[in-house]
């Protein structure tokens, strides 16, 4: 906690003094380009590894990057992406997973969950990913298993923000995009989905992912 205090401090009398008239600007409105869906995940830093300012992301944290298809959770993530999709008019629309996920080994391996009765029924926004591993990932094992895992409930999470009715009325309209990223926390690396591929790309590299 001392370090966070001290982190405070740091922030008061040096960031924000130098960034004043954004934090001025930022009192009166905001105007977010980006809603961006990640994990609660305290190694994931969605303004750090976008370098963005305050004010650029509008931003849902819960574990897993999970977001409940419609109907099926009326709660916060719901109304976030409503309000940010509808009033704030956000043009982009981010899930992003990461390596090392805790919520996803949690998916793959049930039984440990039984002392987490919250999480395992959170999890359950997530029955489709299971589903999917199994039936498309059964040859995969081990460390190709988890990795397939991650990457799948990416694009299930994707799936499910389709059937909310302020993000589907504004994909009819053309006017708002979706994007499925990965991220690696030991390098850094972002792999992003490519609709035509079919699969995650590094655009950094330049490289298909094997």
């Amino acid at each position: 906690m001392e370090n966070v205090l001290k982190g405070l401090l740091t922030f008061q009398k040096e960031i924000f003094t130098k960034k004043k008239a954004l934090f001025g600007s930022l009192s009166k409105q905001q105007k977010p380009s980006v809603l961006f869906v990640t994990c609660s995940d305290s190694r994931i830093d969605p303004s750090l590894i976008t370098q963005t300012d305050p004010g650029d992301l509008f931003i849902i944290r819960n574990a897993g990057n999970l977001i409940p298809a419609y109907g099926s959770a009326m709660g916060g993530s719901t109304a976030t992406i409503e309000y940010g999709v509808s009033v704030l008019q956000v043009k982009d629309l981010i899930v992003c997973g990461h390596t090392d996920c805790g919520a996803m080994k949690g998916l793959l391996h049930p039984e440990k969950l039984q002392a987490l009765p919250a999480v395992k029924a959170w999890l359950q926004h997530a029955e489709t990913t299971v589903r999917m591993v199994k039936d498309h990932c059964a040859h995969l094992k081990g460390e190709k298993l988890f990795a397939a895992t991650i990457r799948e409930n990416v694009l299930v999470q994707l799936d499910h923000l389709k059937t909310h009715p302020a993000v589907a009325t504004r994909l009819r309209r053309g006017d708002l995009r979706l994007h499925g990223w990965v991220y690696s926390i030991g390098t850094g690396d972002v792999w992003v989905y490519d609709e035509e591929k079919k699969d995650f790309v590094n655009p950094s590299k330049r490289k298909r992912k094997t």
